[in-house]
């Protein structure tokens, strides 16, 4: 992809001047020019002229960056999804490369106590080793049952007993192999609301934690965005795990893929949590993505994890307190009764 150098470039010296882009056929800038420039680039051009906002606001331009950025909306279902963005492919490419900003989320959004009118999320998933593509699918969750609203939420996205090799050697606990995974695997996890025009990548820039368990030797990655998720500004974590394993010496396989959301105690929220929470972010700010703000984001959110279980312990031993004081008291009363008479 080119830098915005390659606008200015595009701007031909002829007889020692400088020729005007606006001076240049539409057909070359469309073929020569634009269709070179990544995402960001592109929506820089945007801005310079209206000529050039005219040009650059064409679907299919932003529809070859999508597809080359994620592989996985080539799918049709994802294809269809897109089309029902106020822009097409343009505002589907500003959803999903940015990131979420956390902010209080408003009462009309997640504390209305009202399901979302959303008939169906979209998974549009991509897993990339060295920045080659390694995986990509497409998966469809229905969101208007009761089943799906009352329990917890949670997207598999691999079978049972699907798996994909990767190009590392797996290794025992000393070996290097988990923090290779760690650098270099990436993960994109879009997930797409068609009926109201709306995409979200929950998935962080780069893992924010690796472990190993300690029984199984598999490697969990952990790639979470954190976002407010209720009035109270309760922080929540979006978490995609990936869970890696394999026999010493051989392939490292990818076996799991899963896609949850968590609050502050550890629950895992519902259905119907989650979409309400995903409504609010979805039409929320977004920021620009960084993986060493998602891991302090993340790193802050395990503090607060710790702090809400001190809390939370502390009025269990009040609690107690109380409770025994009062039996203390009635047993002391019911005595000094039988006493008495």
């Amino acid at each position: 992809m080119c830098s915005t150098a390659a606008v200015v470039a595009a701007a031909a010296v002829q007889g020692g001047g400088v020729t005007p882009i606006t001076d240049i056929h539409t057909d070359v800038i469309r073929t020569h020019i634009l269709n070179r420039l990544d995402g960001p680039t592109l929506a820089a051009a945007s801005c310079t002229s209206l000529q050039l906002l005219s040009l650059c606001n064409e679907d299919h331009l932003w529809k070859d960056i999508c597809n080359s950025t994620w592989p996985s909306t080539v799918d049709p279902a994802v294809f269809d999804a897109i089309s029902t963005f106020p822009s097409g492919h343009r505002s589907f490419y500003s959803d999903s490369f940015s990131c979420l900003a956390r902010h209080p989320l408003s009462k009309a959004g997640a504390c209305g106590g009202q399901a979302p009118e959303t008939a169906e999320l979209i998974s549009a998933v991509d897993i990339y080793y060295d920045g080659e593509l390694v995986y990509s699918k497409v998966v469809g969750t229905e969101t208007l049952s009761l089943w799906y609203l009352g329990s917890p939420f949670r997207i598999d996205l691999m079978e049972p007993k699907e798996t994909v090799a990767m190009p590392i050697m797996f290794d025992g606990e000393d070996g290097a192999c988990m923090g290779l995974a760690e650098e270099r695997l990436r993960v994109s996890w879009i997930l797409i609301d068609p009926s109201k025009g709306r995409a979200v990548n929950v998935a962080s820039l780069k893992a924010v934690e690796a472990r190993r368990h300690w029984l199984t030797e598999d490697i969990h990655l952990r790639y979470a965005t954190v976002v407010d998720g209720g009035c109270d500004g309760e922080a929540v974590q979006f978490a995609v795990v990936v869970t890696c394993g394999g026999k010493e010496g051989r392939e490292l396989q990818v076996r799991e893929v899963s896609l949850q959301a968590e609050d502050l105690e550890g629950k895992i929220l519902t259905g119907l949590d989650t979409l309400e929470i995903l409504d609010a972010a979805m039409a929320g700010p977004r920021r620009r993505c960084d993986g060493e703000t998602e891991k302090e984001m993340y790193r802050k959110f395990l503090r607060m994890k710790v702090q809400s279980r001190e809390r939370n312990q502390k009025r269990e031993k009040s609690l107690d307190m109380v409770f025994i004081t009062a039996g203390v008291s009635i047993l002391l009363a019911i005595w000094m009764f039988f006493l008495s008479r």
